[in-house]
């Protein structure tokens, strides 16, 4: 199995504990020169503990690993040992994906670890909105404290892990350009006009993009394209993934700094859609949709029975569904429409969709699996 999420999202944690579970198993972070230095002569080394769970974190560190490691699951196999010989935990995607998919094909399974979830932490979902789903940052004792992590946090990224990854930005244009999407969250990714206003090529805006998708700290949520006669947007939207990360950009430390602040419906948008997706089954595609004549909807999750779910996002103890959102379910033909809202109790507000809070809905999808 892979598991991929950035880093200090809780990869390790989890590892570790498997690992205590697990008497017979192996934990290498391939972070550390001594566990680094154990796989000199993988071969050998792996030969050694061919009956060992062995856990490999930071997988990117050592790509190479990937072709042997097909020669060893499929000794094994032919021994008799089809299921835990390996798991690879990983904080870049396309680092990953491209060699494992290549030389693992038909013998690894791919799990994204996401943060905390609103259903986990139960009624201080409001604190995880603010505060975000990394771990550490959600349970700091105080907001300034979780402010000081999820800022290092940031500082870490981009001066040591990206470098590392072989980008070749400076770490000072990476957090103009970090700070430029948050300011837009939410909004249709304009490459022109962040290349303007950060005095670089639209490529290298593009790259950018790619490589903050790439460690899984921004979402690019594509449009929905649908032969529904209408004139359809084509951009895609861009999110920063983490909550938390976002308002540690924009310099929001509190719950009344975001309230106060224009972001605030956009940041709980994102927010509502990271946690749907999380909670939403396997197979579920996630898309907005939108027409240039100004219906839309905030999140259209496509489920795996192939029935549309349309859900609008609002920020409002009085939620309404607008006009453009019943429009744009009607066309799309909609078999379940929702307005999330962040009061505690759901209630319709038509004959066809239904006002509900984030945890209920994430139930309701859950259930699906």
């Amino acid at each position: 199995m892979v598991l991929l999420g950035p880093r200090q999202i809780g990869k390790t944690t989890l590892a570790r504990g498997i690992a205590a579970e697990v008497p017979e198993s192996l934990y290498l972070d391939l972070e550390s020169p001594q566990d680094a230095a154990r796989l000199a002569d993988p071969d050998r080394y792996l030969d050694l503990h061919a009956e060992r769970l062995v856990i490999l974190d930071e997988i990117q560190r050592m790509p190479d690993l990937f072709q042997l490691l097909r020669g060893r699951i499929d000794e094994r196999r032919r021994r008799g040992r089809r299921f835990g010989q390996f798991l690879l935990l990983g904080s870049a995607s396309d680092a990953l994906l491209p060699q494992s998919s290549e030389s693992l094909a038909g013998r690894v399974v791919y799990e994204e670890l996401p943060g905390l979830n609103a259903l986990e932490v139960g009624a201080d979902h409001e604190k995880l909105w603010i505060r975000g789903g990394f771990p550490d940052a959600f349970t700091a004792r105080s907001d300034a404290a979780s402010a000081r992590w999820r800022l290092n946090f940031i500082r870490t990224y981009l001066e040591r892990d990206i470098p590392q990854l072989g980008a070749r930005v400076s770490a000072e244009t990476l957090r103009r350009f970090w700070t430029m999407l948050a300011h837009r969250q939410g909004g249709l990714l304009n490459a022109s006009e962040l290349a303007r206003s950060l005095d670089v090529s639209v490529p290298a805006v593009t790259r950018y993009v790619d490589l903050l998708a790439d460690l899984m700290l921004v979402r690019r949520l594509p449009p929905y394209f649908a032969n529904v006669g209408k004139r359809l947007v084509k951009s895609p939207k861009v999110y920063i993934r983490d909550s938390g990360i976002l308002h540690s950009l924009l310099g929001l430390g509190a719950l009344d700094d975001v309230l106060s602040h224009p972001v605030a419906g956009a940041s709980w948008e994102g927010f509502v859609i990271e946690n749907l997706i999380a909670a939403a089954p396997f197979g579920t595609d996630a898309w907005f949709y939108r027409t240039r004549a100004g219906a839309e909807i905030d999140l259209l999750l496509h489920l795996p029975d192939r029935r549309l779910w349309a859900i609008e996002v609002k920020r409002s103890a009085r939620p309404r569904a607008a006009r453009g959102f019943e429009l744009a379910a009607s066309d799309l033909e909609a078999a379940e429409r929702f307005v999330v809202h962040p009061g505690r109790e759901p209630f319709p507000l038509s004959g066809t969709t239904t006002a509900i809070p984030l945890p209920d809905l994430m139930a309701r999808l859950e259930a699906l699996a």
